[in-house]
């Protein structure tokens, strides 16, 4: 086997991963030219052609069908043997791979990312935000942050955070002339600067307090999907705005923002960083899990 021969084996197991070409090529950190030319010439060494592609679909024909079955467990055999060896390592190396959402992804930057990367400087972080589940074993990453009520029964979970909350808050300015509102059902008569999930359904903004839920559609003249625009939106006077409390504690510590109906924002479940049962991890797997476990307990200062 080639150098070049396995690259080209991985890009044909990640287009039927991800499905399409261009996924593919984002998962591996490579064009969707250079993608399509290793199959290209894989292809033309076999003789025979893997995949039917059309301008909006790609599916295996029964040759790469049979070829992919092949070739998968003898690549995971490969996949093994190589972290075989690098959980051998002194100093860990290499890329680890981490799926999450954006505001868990800036409350783990500072105390887990960057502290690891200044401890071992041999080793890249590939961090991925969106806000859909993903199966992290299945689209590649070796760990996934997620709350801890949607992380997977079978995974090993590590909490991240004591306490999460959200938070919703108005400009100073916004309150100038206004009443501020003392209940949630009073939000009715202010603007607010609605948020888009990723499913594209409209946030319902949820409130609890002495065993009484509310889930409220809130009205605005604005709605975004990215809650560092809707903080941009919020703290210019456009309206009222939900957020987690870590996206805008400093903002609130300042008074840039006027955090509101505190009483009806209980806890919410911790962060947690989680990854499925492995053996032999490689070093930059286990220290990241070690110092993850020393963030959790609050050994380090």
């Amino acid at each position: 086997m080639t150098r070049h021969s396995l690259a080209e084996l991985e890009a044909v197991l990640a287009i039927v991963r991800c499905g399409s070409f261009r996924a593919a090529a984002l998962d591996l950190g490579m064009s969707t030219t250079a993608i399509s030319n290793a199959v290209a010439k894989l292809e033309r060494e076999l003789a025979v052609r893997l995949f039917n592609r059309t301008t909006r679909s790609v599916s295996l024909t029964y040759a790469g069908r049979v070829f992919v079955a092949q070739i998968e467990p003898a690549l995971e055999g490969i996949q093994t043997a190589m972290d075989t060896a690098r959980s051998q390592q002194e100093m860990p190396s290499g890329t680890l791979r981490i799926n999450t959402f954006a505001t868990a992804a800036r409350e783990i930057m500072a105390p887990l990312v960057l502290r690891y990367l200044q401890r071992y400087p041999r080793v890249h972080i590939d961090i991925v935000t969106e806000g859909r589940l993903v199966d992290v074993v299945a689209a590649g990453f070796d760990l996934g942050v997620r709350s801890a009520d949607l992380v997977p029964s079978d995974a090993i979970a590590i909490p991240l955070s004591q306490t999460r909350r959200i938070a919703v808050a108005a400009s100073p300015a916004f309150f100038e002339g206004r009443a501020v509102p003392q209940r949630p059902q009073e939000l009715s008569a202010y603007p607010c600067v609605r948020g888009r999930l990723p499913n594209g359904a409209l946030l319902r903004w949820r409130f609890e307090k002495g065993g009484e839920e509310l889930q409220l559609d809130v009205e605005g003249p604005l709605t975004l999907d990215e809650p560092s625009l809707a903080r941009i939106a919020v703290m210019n006077g456009v309206g009222v705005g939900y957020f987690m409390e870590a996206d805008v504690r400093d903002d609130i510590a300042a008074g840039r923002l006027v955090r509101i109906l505190e009483d009806w924002t209980p806890p919410l479940s911790p962060l947690c960083l989680y990854y499925s049962n492995r053996r032999n991890a490689s070093a930059a797997f286990q220290a990241f899990i070690a110092l993850a476990r020393d963030v959790a307990a609050g050994r380090l200062a």
